[in-house]
């Protein structure tokens, strides 16, 4: 029998238990994390501040946007897509008129 190699001892190696997972305070914690680039994206950097703002919040969502969604990353979504547009604006309006992209 092949038992040392691992065939036929554990059917799965990695338990449920044992793997990361994205449940309880791992989701608050991206919700909290995505508030705070939101919230610095604008001082400062907000064209990377507000999409990473964005994807913290989707993680922290359980990236759905169905069920209950927990307040911090809904803001973080939020907060982020505001930062980011924003960023975009302003960007677009400090760059000069006629720089021949057309």
């Amino acid at each position: 029998m092949m038992a040392g190699f691992g065939h036929g001892t554990r059917k799965y190696p990695r338990s449920r238990g044992r793997t990361w997972s994205r449940s309880g305070p791992d989701r608050a914690t991206l919700g909290i994390v995505g508030v705070i680039c939101a919230v610095a994206g604008f001082f400062v950097l907000g064209i990377i501040l507000g999409p990473v703002a964005i994807v913290c919040g989707w993680l922290g969502m359980g990236r759905s946007w169905g069920g209950a969604r927990p307040l911090p990353a809904l803001i973080a979504v939020v907060l982020g897509a505001i930062d980011t547009l924003l960023a975009v604006i302003w960007l677009a309006g400090t760059s000069p008129m006629g720089n021949g992209l057309l």
